[in-house]
Formats: C-alpha cells, sequence, structure tokens
C-alpha cells in the first residue's frame, strides 16, 4: 500500500514514515521544509520537496505514484506564532487541507488521516477529554485544525473516509537517537528542560507553582511519538472515520516531569519561576478509550522513556 504522507520531514511525520516502513507499507513524503528536515527522510524513500498549497502538483503525485491513502501532518503549530502572523496559519493549515482534499477527490484516494490537535477543545471543563466534548479553541491553531475537521466531514460525502487524530503532548524521540525533536524555536517542556540541563539552552521558565494539583504545577499528557506514529499506522489502515484522541488516560506534572529529568541525566534543571498564565487549565489529559475501541491502540512508552529516548536524541 503506498502512502503519502504531507510534512514527512517534521517531527511527528518522519517517525510514522519509519513505522509504516516496519508495517511493510510504503511511505512517500511531501515536505516544503519550511519546518521538517530533509536529513530526516530515511534513505530510498521517494520525496517530493513542495508546498502543499500546490493543488495540481499533489494531484499528478497522488495518480502518477499510485497512492492509496495520505496522512497528512503538513502544518504550522507554534501556539504563539500563530497570532502574530494569523493570516499564514489560515493560509497554510486550512488552504492546505483544502488543497489537499481538492487533490484527493481528484485522484480518487478513499482514505486520509489528518493529525489534529487537543487544541480543538480549547480550556477543557474536564480533567479527562473525551471526543465527544465542547470544542471552543481559544488559539488561532487550534481553530485552523477544527476548521480543517470540518472541511472533513463535510466534503468527504462517501467519497472517502477519514479519521482526524487529536493528541496532546508528543514527546520522545526514535529509540536509535536518529531524529527527534528539533524545533526553532523549541516550546515545548521536555527539550527545553534537557536543553537547560546541558547548558545549550536558556534557563527554564515554569509557569506557575500554585495550581490546583498535588504539587502545585499543571499536568499534561505525555505521549512518546513512537508510539503516535503506530496510531496513524492504525489509522490508515482502518475505515472509520471519525475523530480519535490519542493519550494515556493519566498525566504528569511538570514538577514530576523536571524531578525524573534530574533523576536520568543526575543534573540538576536550571530553573525560574514565573507566573501562571492566563487560562492556563491545571491539568489536560486524554481518553484512548476509542482509539483502543477503533484502533486497538493504547500508548506503550511511558514517561521515562519518553525522557530516556528525547535524552539520548539530546546528546547525540
Amino acid at each position: 500500500m503506498r502512502i503519502l504522507v504531507t510534512g514527512g520531514a517534521g517531527y511527528i511525520g518522519s517517525h510514522t514514515v519509519r513505522a509504516l516502513i516496519e508495517h511493510g507499507l510504503e511511505p512517500i513524503v511531501l515536505d516544503d521544509l519550511s519546518r521538517g528536515h530533509r536529513e530526516f527522510i530515511p534513505e530510498g524513500i521517494k520525496f517530493f520537496e513542495r508546498s502543499i498549497l500546490d493543488t495540481e502538483f499533489i494531484t499528478e503525485v497522488l495518480v502518477r505514484e499510485k497512492i492509496e491513502g495520505v496522512i497528512h501532518f503538513a502544518a504550522l503549530s507554534n501556539i504563539g506564532e500563530d497570532s502574530r502572523i494569523p493570516l499564514k496559519y489560515y493560509s497554510v493549515n486550512v488552504g492546505g487541507s483544502v488543497s489537499l482534499l481538492s487533490a484527493i477527490s481528484a485522484a480518487g484516494v478513499k482514505r486520509i488521516v489528518v493529525s489534529s490537535s487537543a487544541a480543538v477543545y480549547g480550556l477543557a471543563k474536564k480533567d479527562v477529554i473525551h471526543e465527544e466534548d465542547e470544542c471552543a479553541p481559544v488559539s488561532i491553531y487550534g481553530e485552523t485544525k477544527l476548521i480543517m475537521e470540518n472541511c472533513l466531514r463535510a466534503c468527504s460525502n462517501q467519497k472517502y473516509s477519514w479519521m482526524a487524530l487529536r493528541y496532546f503532548n508528543a514527546a520522545g524521540a526514535a529509540e536509535d537517537g536518529k531524529i527527534g525533536e528539533k524545533h526553532n524555536p523549541e516550546t515545548h517542556l521536555i527539550p527545553l528542560a534537557l536543553k537547560a540541563v546541558m547548558g545549550s539552552g536558556n534557563p527554564l521558565t515554569i509557569f506557575g507553582t500554585d495550581h490546583p494539583t498535588p504539587d502545585g504545577t499543571p499536568i499534561r499528557d505525555y505521549v512518546h511519538v513512537d508510539d503516535l506514529a503506530e496510531a496513524h499506522v492504525a489509522a490508515i489502515l482502518s475505515k472509520e472515520s471519525g475523530v480519535v484522541n490519542l493519550g494515556t488516560g493519566s498525566g504528569n506534572s511538570v514538577k514530576d516531569v523536571l524531578d525524573l529529568i534530574e533523576e536520568i541525566t543526575g543534573t540538576k534543571v536550571p530553573m525560574l519561576i514565573g507566573t501562571r498564565r492566563a487560562g492556563d487549565p491545571p491539568k489536560l489529559v486524554a481518553s484512548f478509550d476509542r482509539a483502543f475501541q477503533i484502533l486497538k491502540w493504547k500508548p506503550r512508552k511511558d514517561i521515562r522513556k519518553i525522557i530516556l529516548s528525547a535524552w539520548n536524541w539530546e546528546q547525540s
């Protein structure tokens, strides 16, 4: 089965390309390399350096390469940046999705899986989030992902089946240390803390220690990127349509994560204590009940394995 992976040179996309190969599928990568990394694409994999907005070219690729399914990662995803350049986020995330859906409709592709986000839920009102909970994004990024999902629903029209995977905190790296998180700028807790430990980054800022949680720091749901990759493989092989959360059903506080980083690295994390960010939820955790029911998926790598793999990647 030949799968087009848009954004396949990015963080989660590149891990998914590896997983597809391991499962005997044939990935073909399309990425404009504005955020991705050419060296993350395995040797021998067919690669097209092109924008997701080039509908005509993508249609040609889908037809010529006899693509049977698409996994769509290509997007901008930096909350904070989205409010500074909103039109670019709408152009790439919404316009790019429309471009891709136009191409698969023209080419007759029957299956698409898209990378969505927990950001569609906004300020969640529950400790553990389920797919039927209200979507009320508070960021432009979250809004663009929700619009993308709505486009999938509106345009499927029995011509293709689709699945939108909403995940929370992707983390970790490949076990061999060859690919991992490489964002510019980096905004995620674990790589920022590890860079601070190594002296290659600034001291880590903790945004508030007065949250209504056992240790006062926010609780988040960290999922190993390899587990997310396996979910995308299961989703592209499924015929079900709809939205599916990818989480662990539990979570770890910021303090838990930092304590474990210090234990693993043997070094104190240089840090500063900042104030709570307005509207920052004390706890965000996803149920994976539907993922298990539909995809037979559940997370297999815990927070320790996430940090160990990320530490291996940062050192390499």
